[in-house]
């Protein structure tokens, strides 16, 4: 029996797709085919001077452009709530009326655009969010009775064991009680290299199997995973409105009825109290309504977001929501995040330390150790020996030992290229200079030819060129930069001491993520987030500004953080 989906944010936000109308769908062909007849209209009435077809077209502009704010507008008198869009459809009507069917029709023309303007940003929001939710699978291979069974992911339950083979995307968040492997979970936790993960070890859903078999049980249903948790932190932060456009909800609650109040007064009292003509208090009291409909405020707002954001846009900074384009003016502290933000977000090699051969030797050996080899540390060696023009070494009886690192025969040699733990016996100044060099947040590797370790290759993910620059520039404009990353305390600090940043926090999850900006924002007011990955995306959806990484970045941190 399936399980019920209905709380299911993947399915929700599908569905809100598949429910729209055709007429929201082709949306944008309803604004075209507006701005068509709006032109037209002006073209008839003023260039062949023919009023009555004229204001036919300016009609039509209203009742093509205007359907669904009419429509809202006769719902506001059903709840007995009169709202902006009531006052947006008197007036344009009042207009009609009085003889001015063009500005009628500019009315409704333009504040329908605004709500167009406004719809196309919340379609971007579902969209990232479906595509966040695709990074965990759909379907999971499950362990029962002995055999292997395809389900649903929403038929996991708490406690059922999933089969991921090497390559594909963990579907559950869980426990690995069989197998090991390294795991690729930066969108989720942003650590720079692949994790090793043996039994006991916690995985995360849409995390990536890279080399071994594992069986993992789930510790967590479908809608509570780390991704799940990440759309439903999104959606929350997204929801709020800007000062601005929360002014105009409540001008528009108190205002309209105070408006068509004084239009009944003006068109009664006068003719019931003092005996003047209903004719011309009517049209006078239709004018008020037109005068008094606050056009400038109702469209304004959307359309001068629109505007700054599509400027924006055209620069490279994609902008979204206005309460965080409103606050920019008001940051005084840069939060970063680490890997693919600051950094370029791939392992380059820093140090290649001799103990016997030469370095170029020790680079030599072990990269064409490495060539057999998929792993990030492994490509990170291979390139560096490329592009020092090294002739790499054929290799035989090659052997992946999982999670510490390769063996193989090279140039009639025994080598053993990776972790420390692999070596039985290895010399103090090895070790100290491998914790030398781990303490200034570099992965180390050792070289081995037979039972002596011969050499150490550092590796680092580099900071990116201008990132050192950027963080001084706002030091001078008098604005702070904390970086909080997901990544292990040495590498954060390094890299920290490198731009020239002097807070910083490390080995943060999403959620934890989250909660500095809260405090953050307490603390300081106004907080700005830049960031790239998924377990950035809650984080920059909080900020009162967030600025992702539109190159390097996901899809999910892009539209969460466009704000």
């Amino acid at each position: 029996m399936k399980a019920d989906s209905s709380g299911c944010e993947l399915c929700s936000v599908h569905a809100a797709e598949d429910s729209e109308s055709v007429w929201e769908k082709h949306r944008v062909l309803v604004v075209a085919a507006s701005t068509a007849l709006f032109g037209t209209g002006f073209a008839v009435e003023y260039l062949t001077k023919n009023v009555l077809y004229g204001h036919a077209i300016f009609l039509a502009v209203i009742l093509f452009s205007g359907r669904e704010i009419i429509g809202a507008a006769f719902s506001s008198v059903i709840r007995r709530r009169l709202d902006v869009n009531f006052l947006m459809t008197v007036a344009a009507f009042g207009a009609f009326a009085i003889g001015q069917a063009d500005e009628g029709a500019a009315v409704m023309y333009l504040f329908s655009l605004a709500e167009y303007l406004e719809d196309v940003a919340s379609g971007k929001v579902r969209s990232s969010i479906a595509g966040l939710l695709k990074l965990s699978p759909s379907s999971a291979t499950i362990r029962v009775d002995g055999g292997e069974v395809e389900k649903h992911i929403h038929d996991v339950r708490v406690g059922d064991v999933a089969i991921v083979r090497p390559g594909q995307r963990i579907p559950v968040d869980g426990v690995v009680v069989s197998g090991s492997s390294s795991v690729n979970q930066a969108l989720i936790t942003g650590e720079s290299v692949p994790v090793e993960r043996e039994v006991g070890g916690e995985v995360f859903a849409g995390s990536i199997n890279e080399e071994g078999f594992l069986e993992i049980r789930a510790t967590s249903p479908p809608t509570e995973t780390v991704i799940s948790k990440v759309v439903r932190l999104v959606q929350q932060a997204q929801s709020e409105r800007s000062p601005t456009e929360s002014f105009v909800e409540r001008f528009a609650k108190y205002y309209t009825p105070l408006v068509v109040a004084g239009s009944i007064s003006v068109a009664l009292v006068p003719p019931l109290v003092l005996g003047a003509s209903f004719t011309t208090w009517f049209y006078r009291a239709l004018i008020l309504l037109v005068v008094s409909c606050p056009c400038a405020l109702t469209i304004s707002t959307p359309v001068s977001m629109a505007s700054a954001i599509t400027s924006a846009a055209s620069n490279g900074v994609l902008v979204k929501g206005g309460k965080y384009l409103e606050s920019l003016g008001r940051v005084k502290t840069f939060v970063f995040d680490k890997t693919g933000t600051l950094t370029r977000g791939k392992l380059e090699v820093t140090d290649v330390v001799s103990f016997s051969p030469s370095p170029k030797e020790v680079l030599q050996l072990s990269a064409s150790l490495e060539t057999m080899s998929e792993h990030p540390v492994a490509k990170a060696i291979v390139e560096k020996a490329k592009a020092e023009r090294l002739i790499l070494i054929p290799v035989a009886e090659f052997n992946s030992i999982r999670g510490k690192g390769v063996q193989g025969i090279v140039d009639g040699k025994a080598l053993v290229v990776g972790k420390h733990e692999l070596f039985q016996k290895i010399p103090d100044k090895v070790l100290d200079k491998a914790r030398e060099l781990q303490a200034q947040g570099k992965t180390t590797v050792m070289l081995g030819v037979g039972d002596e370790v011969v050499g150490l290759i550092a590796l680092k993910d580099r900071v990116k060129d201008a990132a050192a620059g950027a963080i001084e520039e706002l030091k001078d404009r008098g604005i702070q930069s904390v970086i909080i990353s997901g990544d292990n305390d040495a590498t954060t600090a390094s890299i920290a001491k490198d731009v020239g940043v002097n807070h910083y926090h490390a080995e943060l999850l999403p959620e934890d993520k989250l909660e500095e900006i809260s405090h953050l924002k307490e603390k300081y007011g106004s907080v700005a987030m830049v960031g790239d990955g998924v377990n950035d995306a809650p984080a920059l959806a909080k900020a009162n500004v967030g600025i992702a990484m539109g190159v390097l970045g996901s899809d999910v941190s892009i539209e969460a953080g466009t704000h």
